[in-house]
């Protein structure tokens, strides 16, 4: 499908219209001495605006988003809270993108625009989908924007993260109460075999046949942080006291220590990280007003 920017733009705008979104409308010139009522802002971060109207939409999509997942929101606690802070984040990383020179003009919002359209098979779909997703036209195009710079920008942020990193390879015995948690510290101490414990007394089935070994990891990995905490608490060769979890009480062997290939996950996981220490920067120096209610 091949048609103009601004054939795509009037057509998307034409749908969003008619699949319910408020018809535009023709306002009047105001007087010169009139003065412009200001748009109403939900943030304004370092100096710059989150509209009030683009935070309710991107709130009612949240709340969408739980409803199809059957969540209850009264679960949720601010939920409101997280929606804006997400939004402060992005608005964190565009201008951050946009400091470093990169720019993402009007012309290219129309044309990712109508690569999406394509994709979905028409502008007619594509408005029906900017109206079944509280988007107007302007306000799509708006996040649009903010999306290709904080996309730039968390490029830019986990680039240096390679192919390897300093990671921990460490095996646990997971049991179920403290008094054999103790036992087991007992007989390791004594010499017992800490592969072998694992394979008769943990608990932990994804890693009993391979003697608790958990393989290696970045620090922060492991899904149960009282396990990563004693992983780099500890060094290679050394066992931990027992540790107590959600799930019960460990014990930590580390086995190995050093700079090792990342897996796929995990180098997503420590690019993640990345991003994470960048925005907890950013906000501890940025000037951030919070004008929603």
């Amino acid at each position: 499908m091949k048609r103009t920017i601004a054939t795509v733009s009037a057509a998307l705008l034409l749908t969003a219209c008619n699949a319910g979104l408020a018809p535009a409308t023709l306002t009047p010139t105001a007087a010169p001495s009139v003065t412009p009522t200001p748009v109403p802002l939900a943030a304004r971060v370092n100096g710059e605006g989150i509209l009030l109207a683009d935070f309710l939409e991107e709130t009612t999509r949240f709340e969408a988003a739980q409803g199809t997942l059957g969540t209850d929101l009264a679960t949720l606690g601010d939920y409101q809270g997280d929606v804006l802070q997400a939004l402060i984040d992005r608005k964190l990383l565009a201008q951050g993108a946009t400091s470093r020179g990169h720019l993402v003009d009007e012309a290219a919002v129309e044309a990712q625009l109508e690569a999406l359209a394509e994709l979905r098979g028409s502008s007619e779909a594509m408005g029906a989908w900017l109206a079944e997703n509280a988007y107007t036209l302007d306000s799509f195009k708006r996040a649009l924007q903010e999306d290709m710079l904080a996309e730039w920008m968390a490029e830019e942020i986990s680039r240096p993260v390679g192919e390897a990193a300093e990671q921990s390879r460490a095996a646990h015995i997971l049991v179920a109460t403290k008094q054999e948690a103790d036992a087991l510290l007992a007989e390791l101490a004594t010499g017992a075999n800490f592969a072998d414990l694992a394979w008769v007394r943990s608990l932990d089935a994804s890693t009993r046949p391979s003697g608790g070994d958990l393989g290696w990891s970045p620090q922060g990995y492991l899904l149960v942080p009282e396990v990563d905490a004693a992983v780099w608490a500890i060094a290679p060769g050394e066992t931990s006291d027992v540790i107590e979890s959600a799930l019960g009480y460990h014990i930590v062997r580390v086995l190995e220590r050093g700079v090792q290939p990342l897996s796929p996950d995990a180098a997503r996981f420590v690019r993640a990280q990345a991003i994470r220490g960048w925005l907890e920067a950013e906000r501890a120096s940025a000037q951030i007003e919070i004008l929603a209610p």
